[in-house]
């Protein structure tokens, strides 16, 4: 497979398969394709991916396109302005992500829940108690909110974020939440009362614009004012 990511602030990756090769898609993901890609719905497992996939934020259904009777191109668009990023997965090399990120994959990338292992952590964190894991081999493209911008954490290097703008990380990084230090900073400092600290060995990407933040700030806006 080949693949080309085009037009951010608006993307679209475009995918070129061979005969036979295949992808896998949320449904309503697939923006344009060539004749030739053969679709297929299934619930892509049994019922716990199922429910995994409705936990994480995902669709209950999986489409696939296989390219017949030779190469095939299909497109898929980002539902949200910002990025999208390819990563290749393979034993060792698993992602971590927020909730509904997932946007299209090789058949063999396998997606399943992640749980924050501390409670707090899950509550809050920012990407909640659930986010998606993706294993197996292949490559898997995922959403961005806003730009993303990247780092590489050493061993117990850590990065304090504020809440909603981790995208994904590397499956070695850790996640845990601090508490923003004294009460003034709390009530007054208008970052909330808890940050999210990921901590190294492994990548992280962070995002500038949060769907969640945009919808917070937007809502004063859209408020009906009678």
């Amino acid at each position: 497979m080949q693949y080309q990511i085009i037009g951010e602030p608006l993307p679209a990756v475009i995918c070129t398969l061979e005969a036979g090769e295949a992808m896998h898609c949320e449904s309503g993901a697939m923006s344009w394709m060539t004749p030739n890609m053969q679709m297929e719905t299934s619930s892509g497992g049994g019922v716990g991916k199922v429910f995994g996939r409705m936990l994480s934020g995902e669709n209950l259904f999986l489409n696939k396109y296989t390219a017949t009777g030779g190469a095939g191109t299909i497109a898929f668009a980002s539902s949200f302005p910002g990025s999208i990023r390819a990563f290749e997965i393979s034993p060792g090399h698993e992602i971590i992500a927020q909730k509904g990120s997932f946007l299209a994959s090789s058949p063999t990338v396998e997606m399943s829940m992640f749980f924050q292992k501390k409670f707090g952590a899950g509550l809050f964190g920012g990407e909640g108690f659930i986010m998606q894991k993706f294993s197996g081999s292949g490559i898997v493209f995922i959403e961005i909110d806003g730009t993303a911008v990247e780092y590489d954490l050493a061993e117990s290097q850590s990065m304090i974020v504020d809440t909603g703008y981790l995208a994904a990380m590397s499956s070695t990084c850790k996640i845990d939440v601090r508490t923003v230090p004294g009460l003034k900073n709390m009530v007054f400092g208008g970052e909330g009362i808890f940050n999210t600290v990921i901590t190294g060995p492994g990548h992280i990407i962070l995002q500038t614009m949060p769907i969640r933040q945009l919808a917070k700030v937007l809502r004063s806006f859209l408020t009906v004012k009678r």
